[in-house]
């Protein structure tokens, strides 16, 4: 993987698995409010509800309090924030910016959207993952009301390369990328995992992102795991993953059921079911909420987790972040949560799925010309 993506695995991280909003959003907010000297946060999701003005209350806060504060907000993403909350943030000294305006930066650039999320607090702790700040996260998963997300703490070197992350993007906002206050540590050696953080960008080429997802699909000998909020990847990555199963392979692929957000990218990901369920995929569709997690295991000893779907708007066109990590513990874990999640899912059955109607057939195959920009 290293000489593949040319980023250097780092030892010794502690990383802490928070399943859900219930155990995400506490974390991320002790963690701001905790802060002494810098917290930069970015996000493609920052829209409304309590936990909105919760994380801007402890922002504003902790800015009013010296700290500095940054938050680096997608301009598309962002769009339904509540502009108050703004105002309020920056009256208080957060460092607001947007990422890519509308009409302000070129069309072509437009398409490639920010979708990274990193917060990153004293150069200390750092949290990656799929989760936006937005009520729609909130909760346990149990109905229609709270999605199902993954996030990750992350204490040890790994920090500074989900830090890394942030500053390429932040750079681009034409604010200082650095101050004072920034004291760029040598990260100790704080647990036993062992990470490789891989940042996607938009590009007209093969990106780190990709290789690192064939990578892992190539690799898998006994059994790969997937979750993701929109599948709708190339033929490349689609040959490949259907090739699993026939080499002895157990793939298990969970997707969003009746409660996706975005019908036109589920109608993408129905118009592959057979073909992945003919080659030996096993298609499941959670069926509470919403499954935004984006996770992957790959035969019980490495976990990929961080903000990339597994569809061509991640791999192709977003500024993307994700975590390689080799810990038989941390894996078993996404393991054990894929397993509950499981419980909660629908497994595809590919001869009902093939009697699906006419109207079904049709809605998929108008979305074909759109697949790539999914």
């Amino acid at each position: 993987m290293e000489t593949t993506v040319g980023t250097p695995f780092t030892e010794g991280n502690d990383l802490t698995i928070l399943r859900n909003g219930d155990r995400i959003f506490p974390a991320m907010l002790e963690a701001i409010r905790g802060a002494r000297s810098t917290v930069d946060l970015m996000t493609f999701v920052y829209w409304k509800g309590d936990i909105a003005r919760e994380f801007a209350a402890a922002m504003a806060e902790r800015a009013r309090a010296g700290v500095r504060v940054r938050l680096l907000i997608d301009a598309l993403g962002g769009r339904l924030i509540d502009n108050g909350l703004v105002d309020a943030m920056d009256r208080a000294g957060v460092h607001v910016e947007w990422f890519r305006k509308p009409l302000v930066k070129s069309p072509f650039k437009q398409n490639h959207r920010l979708h990274r999320k990193v917060l990153v607090v004293d150069e200390e702790v750092a949290f990656t993952g799929g989760v936006g700040i937005a009520q729609e996260w909130c909760g346990d998963a149990r109905d229609e009301t709270e999605w199902r997300d993954t996030h990750v703490r992350v204490v040890g070197p790994a920090v500074t390369g989900l830090a890394s992350a942030f500053l390429q993007d932040w750079a681009e906002a034409g604010r200082g990328l650095w101050d004072e206050r920034d004291r760029f540590p040598v990260q100790e050696q704080r647990g036993s995992s062992t990470v490789q953080v891989v940042r996607g960008s938009a590009s007209l080429g093969w990106d780190d992102m990709q290789s690192a997802f064939h990578v892992a699909l190539e690799s898998a000998q006994h059994r790969l795991r997937i979750a993701t909020a929109y599948f709708a990847p190339d033929r490349s990555f689609l040959d490949t993953l259907c090739k699993a199963p026939a080499r002895g392979v157990q793939v298990e692929l969970l997707l969003p059921g009746p409660h996706a957000d975005k019908r036109a990218c589920q109608l993408a990901s129905e118009a592959v079911y057979a073909t992945l369920v003919d080659a030996g995929v096993d298609v499941w569709l959670f069926q509470p909420s919403m499954m935004h997690a984006k996770v992957m295991t790959i035969d019980g000893y490495a976990g990929i987790i961080g903000s990339s779907n597994f569809n061509r708007r991640s791999l192709d066109h977003d500024e993307e972040v994700v975590m390689v990590v080799l810990d038989d513990a941390f894996t078993a874990q996404l393991d054990r949560d894929l397993d509950d999640d499981l419980r909660r899912s629908r497994r595809i059955d590919l001869e009902r799925w093939r009697r699906r109607s006419p109207v079904q057939k049709t809605l998929e195959a108008v979305t074909a010309p759109a697949r790539r920009w999914m």
